[in-house]
């Protein structure tokens, strides 16, 4: 029976890396796939993409894309879709996740969602608040603390190296904005300790 999978994990903590790599074992064995990303993220220009260099084309997901639709309409090109697997997944609106949900119950086609559990203001996006809700298996994607050697949990925010807790929780950025923290270090990060 196939399963709805959410792998979350903080920035850098290589989820389109691990997509990627899902998605290569997938095509080794002659499977076939179906890549989707938001078009909300501006970074994405209809690929999935790692700072590794690595690149899949991906449909793009907007706000009032029907997933399922657009599932139909590959499965009807391929003949049939053995798995799909969506970037960013925090990004989309939660009436993509209950679209998701139905490509696994009415296809039996698995769907595994990788993204951002919450955002750097401690709270849940939606679409992944609606996923920790209709996820068959939660898996998170480890990494390590930008400032110590503990497990990160959180996403810092920082602009002119000062932390920043408030505001939009979607702002897209990389590097140059967001760096994987524990709590400690969200909470009392240690700037002085390393330049973010």
């Amino acid at each position: 029976m196939a399963k709805l999978f959410f792998k979350y994990g903080t920035v850098f903590s290589a989820k389109s890396l691990n997509l990627i790599a899902t998605a290569h074992n997938y095509e080794t064995q002659g499977k076939k796939i179906l890549l989707m990303v938001p078009k909300m993220d501006t970074r994405s220009d209809g690929h999935v993409a790692t700072r590794a260099g690595f690149r899949l084309p991906a449909e793009l997901i907007d706000d009032d894309t029907d997933v399922l639709d657009v599932f139909k309409s590959h499965l009807a090109e391929k003949e049939r879709i053995d798995c799909v697997l969506v970037d960013e997944a925090q990004m989309m609106l939660p009436k993509h996740i209950d679209q998701l949900r139905r490509i696994v119950n009415e296809y039996n086609t698995p769907v595994i969602c990788y993204g951002l559990r919450v955002s750097y203001t401690m709270e849940l996006f939606d679409a992944s608040k609606r996923l920790l809700e209709l996820a068959d298996k939660l898996e998170e994607i480890k990494t390590i603390c930008w400032f110590c050697n503990s497990k990160a949990t959180h996403n810092l925010k920082l602009v002119n190296n000062k932390p920043v807790y408030v505001g939009k929780s979607i702002d897209i950025g990389g590097l140059e904005k967001y760096v994987p923290v524990c709590y400690s270090c969200y909470a009392n990060p240690p700037l002085d300790s390393k330049k973010a």
